[in-house]
């Protein structure tokens, strides 16, 4: 439920659905193959709870140091990492764009074999060995994602109860 008292914080409870243990094997794409499994358990909303290891072609942007709002192509850096990479991290969620189909917003964090660790908004990656998600389904209803005016990128917004 949103709270109409609190400024600047929306807010809506939901509660847990399935569980997926997913591995997803070298070359494939991970958010095409996140967006695979969503269509076909029919998952509308969920959370990358873990997410393991490795990865190449990792398409990633950043803010740029100084930016302001709205974030436009101009405000990021975008990075490309060959790879191979460790992956570290992967968080995000997949939450209906307005055309009903899964959006996923991801960001990660990888390990170059110097140790380096790079990571940010992630476009895509290819699996370089193997991968394993921990997914969570979300069951709520009313929220998907649409561009902010003010922020400039797609973010989650709540339908008026």
């Amino acid at each position: 439920m949103m709270d109409s008292n609190d400024k600047g914080v929306w807010y809506k409870e939901y509660k847990q659905g399935r569980r997926f243990l997913v591995k997803i094997r070298p070359g494939e794409s991970l958010v095409e193959s996140i967006k695979q499994i969503a269509s076909k358990e029919v998952i509308h909303n969920a959370v990358i709870l873990s997410a393991i290891g490795s990865v190449k072609n990792v398409h990633l942007n950043d803010i740029k140091s100084g930016a302001k709002l709205p974030i436009t192509s101009a405000r990021l850096t975008f990075h490309e990492l060959e790879g191979p990479l460790e992956l570290l991290s992967l968080s995000g969620n997949i939450v209906p764009a307005e055309s009903g189909q899964a959006n996923c917003h991801l960001h990660i964090m990888a390990s170059k074999s110097s140790g380096d660790v790079v990571g940010g908004h992630m476009q895509d990656a290819e699996v370089f060995a193997t991968c394993e998600i921990v997914l969570v389904e979300l069951v709520l209803e009313g929220i998907e994602r649409h561009l902010s005016k003010s922020g400039g990128t797609p973010t989650i917004f709540f339908a008026e109860e």
